[in-house]
């Protein structure tokens, strides 16, 4: 098997790493342990990762935002080097891992900054501790069973959300490169904005023992997530306010109308020039949108 990467290591993986003095800390949550970085000063802000990559992904945007923001990035149950716990991938059960994250870092509330399935457990969090939100920025990701998502289900190119099972571990078990270059491949504008070194790198978090079943249970809980969805928007829309952020060549403009389903306040924007992989296509233009959002300029 692949060794992992360090996150401590960044000439060994070419990823952005975390400004100097942040910490790494195992939290244990909600019946799994999390890696968690911590570092910065100020308010908070929650950088909640997706599929395909880590909490590695926001090394940059970590840079902009820890002069004035308390910045915590975990990797999610089963991703990255989390604990890998046979269930638990419903995104309501990863909210309240979030929310065990906080309390052990005595945090009370949070900006939330997400991409892809970050989106959703973000959104499960923001639901379920409405007082905990300051703001909500979501990157380029739908939310199952909120506006358009049985329209957007039958998009040919997401046939990976029914993709799961022993027997597509069996299928992907030493292939995981393989089986990733297809996401990285086909939702890049442009895939040489992803890197051979990111390619790489998370490859070989994937290939951890049980990372790839983790992996497809994320997929396999959306069923059970758009019914909460559902009932979470039954005590009403989110009132805080909300930047919906797509790619150009992904989401684009078609974020805010999905969040408009979901909450009263949305800004939506576009991350020119980058399809679904906004911090390796155009990071600049991502950091720059998100820290002006939360600057609340």
């Amino acid at each position: 098997m692949p060794q992992t990467p360090s996150t401590a290591d960044p000439e060994a993986s070419q990823i952005v790493p975390f400004p100097a003095g942040f910490r790494i800390e195992e939290i244990a949550t909600n019946g799994t342990t999390l890696h968690v970085r911590t570092g910065g000063q100020g308010p908070a802000a929650l950088l909640i990762h997706g599929y395909g990559e880590t909490g590695d992904m926001w090394g940059a945007l970590a840079h902009a935002l820890a002069p004035t923001h308390t910045v915590v990035v975990p990797d999610l149950r089963g991703m990255g080097l989390s604990a890998k716990p046979d269930g638990g991938y419903h995104k309501k059960t990863q909210a309240a891992d979030m929310a065990g994250v906080l309390d052990a870092l005595g945090i009370a509330t949070a900006a939330l900054v997400t991409h892809d399935i970050g989106n959703m457990v973000g959104f499960a969090f923001a639901a379920l501790y409405r007082d905990r939100v300051t703001k909500f920025a979501l990157i380029d990701a739908p939310l199952p069973g909120v506006g358009p998502w049985d329209e957007i289900l039958k998009n040919p190119l997401l046939w990976h959300f029914r993709f799961g099972g022993p027997d597509m571990e069996r299928l992907v078990a030493g292939r995981e490169r393989i089986y990733l270059d297809r996401f990285w491949n086909e939702f890049s504008a442009d895939p040489s904005h992803f890197s051979e070194a990111a390619r790489e790198h998370y490859a070989a978090l994937y290939a951890q023992p049980g990372a790839m079943h983790a992996g497809f249970a994320q997929f396999a809980a959306f069923d059970q997530d758009a019914v909460d969805n559902v009932e979470f928007l039954t005590h009403g829309k989110l009132a805080i306010p909300v930047l919906a952020l797509g790619g150009e060549h992904s989401f684009g403009l078609g974020m805010a109308e999905v969040m408009r389903f979901a909450a009263t306040d949305v800004t939506g924007d576009v991350v020119h020039g980058s399809g679904h992989w906004i911090m390796e296509e155009n990071p600049a233009a991502t950091v720059a949108l998100v820290t002006d959002f939360l600057d609340g300029k």
